[in-house]
């Protein structure tokens, strides 16, 4: 009942963040910018135990928290890899697969389908959710080199490339 809760806010949401106008609505929800958020205990989509720290601490990171069936999601994804294409050797980049509606199964059989170039975790008991405050799918954490929060947006007109270009230096 707590993931169906969880869902139904989250699509209300992304549609009320995706139907405001004007550019992305960066820094506006989750955690609060300047923040170091908690470690988060993940999964690989294997089963194996890690950490969200395993990608945090040695330069900047990007996390996104997605979904299979996420339209944001899949709307960012183009931008997602142009920036990784550009920042992927400076810049590391992980996807927090949310455990609602989905499995390490089914997420294993859409990336097959759908590659991504960066590795995908399974957040099964929402850690990595509550710790980056995450309010929906679609969500879009960046991380300085010190692990501070230097952007968060929801929705699919972000602008991780700018955002990245402004915390990388360029």
């Amino acid at each position: 009942m707590r993931r169906l809760r969880w869902l139904v806010s989250s699509c209300t949401l992304v549609v009320a963040v995706a139907a405001a106008p004007g550019p992305a609505r960066a820094q506006d929800v989750g955690i609060p910018l300047g923040s170091v958020p908690d470690d988060a205990a993940v999964e690989t989509l294997d089963g194996d135990a890690a950490s969200l720290s395993r990608w945090t601490g040695d330069g900047p990171v990007v996390v996104e928290f997605w979904a299979r069936w996420c339209e944001v999601c899949e709307a960012l994804q183009p931008q997602l890899d142009a920036a990784f294409e550009r920042f992927g050797d400076r810049v590391a980049f992980v996807a927090v697969a949310v455990g609602v509606n989905q499995s390490p199964r089914s997420v294993r059989r859409h990336l097959g389908r759908h590659p991504v170039p960066y590795p995908v975790v399974w957040d099964a008991d929402g850690a990595a959710v509550r710790a980056y405050k995450a309010p929906a799918t679609g969500y879009v954490v960046i991380l300085d080199d010190e692990g501070r929060v230097a952007y968060t947006a929801v929705g699919e007109r972000q602008d991780v490339i700018a955002a990245l270009e402004r915390i990388v230096g360029e």
